[in-house]
């Protein structure tokens, strides 16, 4: 094979441009909940998980925002010092230690819903509606694709 053949066109490789598009888009939104609510994109991660799925443990957390152990264990001490996470101990397995948000916690994360839903409204508008949906069923399947590959599938 050439070097031309092997030559990676970086602007139209597609894991460079979903990686550009996420950064570009995880800093704007975090653009808008930075400021007022003092918050880096680990901690409203954690904070969003907890606020749809709670209670979960950090590893459990971590699993659904696809974030190391560290970076979430650095973000719910920080939301816990802050005094919007809360852990528990689970009665039936004491090594488990499940979190939820605090009342404070679920102030705060239904005032940055709001923001979040309104950035994804604006940034869907570059799309029609068929193209949307597209989009979501094309991400699901690279999703469970991805998966699989990661898994050595």
């Amino acid at each position: 094979m050439t070097a031309e053949a092997q030559a990676l066109e970086l602007e139209k490789f597609l894991p460079y441009r979903l990686s550009v598009l996420s950064q570009l888009v995880s800093e704007s939104l975090h653009d808008l909940y930075a400021g007022p609510f003092e918050l880096s994109v680990t901690q409203w991660r954690v904070m969003a998980a907890l606020g749809r799925f709670a209670p979960l443990t950090a590893s459990e957390v971590g699993q659904r925002i696809v974030m190391d152990k560290v970076a979430v264990s650095r973000a719910v001490a920080g939301l816990m010092q802050r005094g919007m996470v809360e852990r528990a101990t689970d009665r039936e397995d004491r090594r488990r230690a499940p979190l939820r948000l605090t009342p404070k916690g679920r102030t705060v994360h239904a005032q940055i819903v709001p923001l979040a839903l309104g950035y994804e409204a604006d940034l869907y508008r570059a799309l029609s509606a068929a193209e949307r949906e597209t989009l979501n069923s094309l991400c699901d399947r690279l999703f469970a694709h991805a998966k699989l590959l990661r898994n050595g599938a």
